[in-house]
């Protein structure tokens, strides 16, 4: 049953995560794992083979300082010049992040056009296409393709959080605009790993690819040989041109889109080193993980589950983190959300077992100890008694109602069962006042045991009591009350006690559990309990009974009797009392060993523990 509750726990854990993936329920936390990736990873070296110049707030105040037109956008005859000094470097690409849809002066176009066309391998920005995918750069696709250059969409998707993490290839049918400037740089398409989207392995924070101000290269202060074998992204980076943006690196900063651009050109330059795990891995992960607290449930108990899934749980962060630095993105928060949903489970039905089992346990002890003694037993373990037991040291004693077989053969079953009820009701009220536990009946006959649950030091001596107690008392009144009702037949009993170790401890199922003991001490003092028929007394103490013992008892040494099942013979004792003699005996052994024992015959010896 506990097989079938936790991992039905654990494979209902996996479903609802399962369909919460399918739904990209999580996908917002899921991707902020990913920026968290990025902030653990650090900045990667700053990469060698892309620069990027900004049209910065450094520039515009150069400008001005020259006295030259500074509103953006700035005249095309300022940009021709720029293209001019960096293409004297002989980059391998330059990619021009400024939209150059619209004519401006005609002189100004076709400085720049010209400059263009010179340099070579020079991208060009567009953020609108047409139905076929074409822009209107430049007039449109036949003057691209005159000069040379090429077209690519400089538009940024972000997730649904206004992120920027991934690289679309295209974007309404335009290839995107670092791709295209990675197919440029590098002479021939780039590899595209498949699907809609990679991921953009962003070298670091804001700034971490070099820059250079637009207008320090305008004006001659950055060298040429400042852009040999690059790629050279030319884009705005003053906020007030609002081309700034939030991506999976850049933390609370923004990052210039001209940087962005760069970064997806030397992510497409290095064939994409971030990408997703193989599919299904996910999903593997997620099973896994959902699985993984019912398994631990079915061998620990509940107290180290959640330590266990807190364990597993952070060497997967840490593997995770592992498998990012060294490009492999693994699923994150669905495998947790899997392990958290099915621990919870778990312990929900830990604990909920437990509390039936804490109830079978509390049934199980009520009918055989006293009601104290049951509260006393939950409260020291903690409310946890479970299927098993363990060894103790105590007194175990047996009863037997003689010549109570024969007598109900003339009895209907209701006044039998009536009769039977009303004397176990008597012996077992006296085992429990002095502390003993019920462990079962066996017809008219029954076990107790003290010294278990609880340990009792003194166990030997409230066996003791109780047995003096159900003779002299206890007995009696049952058979006094026989006469009272109109039954002319009284009963004698036989009582057994023996003490040692023997194991006790709860058995049976969770549809059915039961307290017993059992070991050698138990099948001893049932033996000895037997032996009491054909004998003069109603009660054998045991040799270890009597040693066991904390204050002087009036025992009597009867003698050494051979216990079947044992080598040694066993030394047994007796009480002196008038109510341990069986009356009207006629011994046969007595025939062969001398008089029998009276109570007025019998001398005392002392006994006490030890």
């Amino acid at each position: 049953m506990r097989i079938v509750l936790f991992l039905g726990a654990g494979a209902i854990a996996a479903g609802l995560v399962g369909a919460a993936y399918a739904a990209h329920t999580l996908r917002s936390v899921e991707e902020h794992t990913v920026d968290a990736r990025f902030s653990l990873r650090g900045p990667l070296p700053v990469p060698s083979n892309v620069v990027v110049v900004a049209v910065d707030a450094r520039s515009f105040d150069q400008l001005q300082a020259h006295k030259l037109p500074y509103r953006w956008p700035w005249p095309r005859r300022y940009h021709a010049t720029l293209l001019n000094r960096i293409a004297a470097g002989h980059p391998k690409a330059i990619a021009f992040d400024v939209q150059f849809t619209e004519p401006s002066d005609p002189r100004d176009d076709n400085a720049l056009i010209e400059s263009v066309a010179k340099a070579g391998h020079v991208v060009l920005a567009a953020t609108e296409v047409d139905s076929h995918g074409h822009t209107n750069v430049f007039g449109g696709g036949s003057v691209l393709r005159q000069i040379g250059a090429r077209a690519g969409s400089a538009l940024l998707p972000t997730d649904p959080d206004g992120v920027i993490r991934h690289v679309p290839r295209s974007v309404d049918g335009l290839e995107t605009f670092g791709l295209v400037t990675a197919d440029v740089a590098s002479g021939h398409p780039v590899h595209w790993p498949g699907g809609s989207s990679q991921w953009v392995d962003f070298a670091g924070p804001p700034g971490r690819v070099k820059t250079y101000s637009y207008s320090d290269v305008y004006f001659g202060k950055v060298p040429a040989s400042a852009f040999a074998g690059k790629v050279v992204v030319i884009g705005p980076a003053a906020p007030s041109l609002q081309d700034v943006h939030a991506t999976s690196a850049s933390g609370s900063q923004w990052m210039p889109g001209a940087e962005v651009q760069a970064n997806i050109a030397a992510t497409a330059l290095d064939g994409f080193p971030l990408r997703n795990a193989p599919g299904g891995t996910g999903i593997a992960l997620i099973l896994l993980f959902a699985l993984l607290p019912a398994l631990v449930s079915l061998r620990l108990r509940a107290l180290f589950v959640p330590a266990v899934s807190i364990l597993v749980g952070g060497l997967f962060a840490l593997g995770t983190q592992i498998a990012f630095d060294h490009g492999t993105v693994l699923l994150f928060t669905y495998p947790l959300a899997g392990l958290a949903l099915s621990t919870v489970a778990c312990i929900v039905i830990w604990y909920v077992l437990e509390a039936i089992e804490r109830a079978m346990t509390r049934d199980v002890f009520a009918r055989f100890v006293p009601e104290a003694v049951v509260d006393e037993v939950l409260a020291q373990t903690g409310g946890e008694l479970r299927l098993g037991g363990e060894t103790v040291f105590g007194t175990v004693m047996f009863t037997d109602l003689r010549g109570f077989t024969t007598f109900s053969e003339s009895l209907d079953a209701q006044q039998v069962i009536g009769l039977l009820n009303r004397y176990l009701t008597q012996i077992s009220d006296a085992v429990l006042e002095h502390g003993g536990t019920l462990v079962s009946y066996t017809g008219d006959g029954m076990m107790a045991v003290f010294g278990a649950p609880l340990d009792q030091p003194d166990h030997a001596d409230r066996a003791l009591d109780a047995a003096r107690e159900i003779l002299e008392v206890r007995l009696p009144q049952f058979n006094e009350w026989l006469r009272e009702e109109g039954y002319e037949q009284g009963f004698k009993m036989g009582i057994g006690l023996n003490s040692g170790d023997f194991m006790a401890g709860n058995v049976g199922s969770l549809q059915r559990l039961e307290y017993t003991a059992i070991g050698d001490t138990i099948n001893t003092a049932s033996r000895i309990e037997g032996m009491t028929k054909g004998t003069p007394y109603a009660l054998f103490v045991a040799d270890s009974t009597r040693d066991a013992l904390t204050r002087e008892a009036n025992l009597v040494f009867i003698d050494e009797m051979p216990v079947r099942g044992r080598k040694a013979p066993i030394r047994l004792w007796t009480l002196r009392s008038d109510a341990v003699l069986k009356p009207d005996y006629e011994s046969e052994v007595a025939k062969d060993k001398g008089p029998v024992l009276t109570a007025d015959t019998m001398e005392p010896e002392p006994a006490t523990a030890g």
